[in-house]
């Protein structure tokens, strides 16, 4: 699940991000509420954690703005303020949940699974939502699981990006610029062939769980990857 964290204090916002990544979100980062405001427009992420006070827009505005702009995007509102009328206020204002500062991490992310599950669709099926499934490769979002078969695989953080990536796209060509700009956009330092490359390959190696099973992840000539369901 990819998080937008709107937050000014930069040593909290370092931490947020910290847990949060250390439990499989992707996480991007804006210290002003325009930017944040502009990032949270994008429709890249599934969740906002939007600090009341913020330089520039504040976090009610930016609430507003995107309910505005009818996003589908869960938001959590950060705020120091105790009282019950600004927690209402920051309700009426487009949030889908406030947490009062200081918090505990866990009840952080406990909250943002929980407002998350209003916003993801669930496409005429019983299964849990929050689990993906492509061909014999289920990911099972909530647990931080994935098997292929019976066979689970051991993925470091950014192959289970890769992964996700190609999941939640299953069948369509991507390009490496898409699967570069959901991974790693954020990163400078990162050359986006030869990392895209790289990662494909470390998935590939472990999805080959046997010497019988086939390659799900196609390559597609001058464009990317495909991973295929059949």
């Amino acid at each position: 699940m990819r998080v937008l964290l709107i937050e000014d204090d930069e040593r909290l916002a370092r931490l947020v991000k910290t847990d949060f990544e250390h439990k499989h979100y992707r996480v991007d980062m804006a210290h002003d509420g325009d930017i944040g405001l502009e990032m949270a427009l994008s429709g890249a992420y599934a969740v906002a954690v939007v600090d009341w006070m913020l330089p520039g827009r504040d976090g009610l505005a930016i609430c507003r703005a995107v309910r505005n702009a009818r996003l589908q995007l869960a938001i959590l509102i950060l705020t120091a303020r105790v009282h019950t009328v600004d927690r209402i206020l920051g309700l009426d204002s487009g949030a889908d949940d406030c947490l009062v500062k200081p918090f505990d991490l866990d009840e952080l992310s406990a909250r943002v699974r929980a407002v998350s599950r209003r916003f993801i669709p669930i496409e005429g099926s019983a299964s849990d939502p929050m689990e993906l499934r492509c061909g014999d490769i289920t990911m099972d979002m909530q647990g931080h699981t994935v098997r292929r078969g019976m066979t689970g695989l051991d993925l470091t953080t950014t192959e289970w990006h890769v992964l996700e990536c190609l999941m939640r796209h299953p069948n369509q060509a991507l390009s490496r610029e898409q699967i570069f700009t959901q991974v790693w956009a954020h990163d400078s330092r990162a050359c986006e062939r030869l990392i895209v490359d790289q990662y494909i390959s470390y998935v590939r190696r472990k999805l080959r769980t046997s010497s019988d099973v086939s390659d799900p992840i196609e390559t597609v000539r001058g464009i990317g990857y495909r991973l295929n369901t059949h």
